[in-house]
């Protein structure tokens, strides 16, 4: 036979499981802290911040493999028209350029090492890279949403 405050513990318990499982699904952290989570659509990225010269310099020079749903968030420090190239950048990426209020300019396809321009359409302050078609593949198109760029942190020179 179960005491008193045995049962009034284990009420207690069941009652505040269902808040613990729902806080346990939507509040998936990134891996790092130079991470942050983004929404497109219903689609969740988990992309690293690039938000310092030198890390917006290297991008994702070099690296051989990216999982599927995660990226690099360029930040920068005002609103402008961005350009990217591909020098010495082994994956085929794909760039979203974002405006400051977080809706998707122009999206374009880059190949490996190649000093090709990729132009911002106009004035953006967040870039994303991911793994090329990613956008094409998700029915991603220029106008989309992209939640979360506002909690990134800021640029930094």
């Amino acid at each position: 036979m179960l005491t008193w405050r045995t049962r009034m513990a284990r009420m207690s318990a069941m009652r505040c499981f269902p808040i613990f499982l729902l806080s346990c699904l939507f509040a998936i952290p990134p891996a790092h802290a130079d991470e942050i989570m983004l929404h497109i659509d219903r689609h969740a990225i988990r992309a690293e911040i690039a938000n310092t010269p030198q890390v917006r310099k290297h991008g994702l020079m070099q690296r051989t493999d990216l999982c599927s749903a995660c990226g690099m968030l360029f930040v920068y420090p005002a609103t402008g028209r961005l350009s990217f190239w591909m020098k010495n950048t082994l994956l085929p990426l794909s760039i979203a350029f974002i405006a400051s209020d977080g809706h998707i300019v122009n999206i374009a396809d880059m190949q490996p090492k190649t000093t090709d321009m990729h132009r911002s359409a106009s004035a953006a302050l967040y870039a994303l890279e991911m793994n090329r078609g990613w956008f094409a593949a998700h029915g991603i198109r220029p106008g989309a949403m992209v939640l979360g760029v506002a909690a990134a942190p800021a640029a930094r020179e």
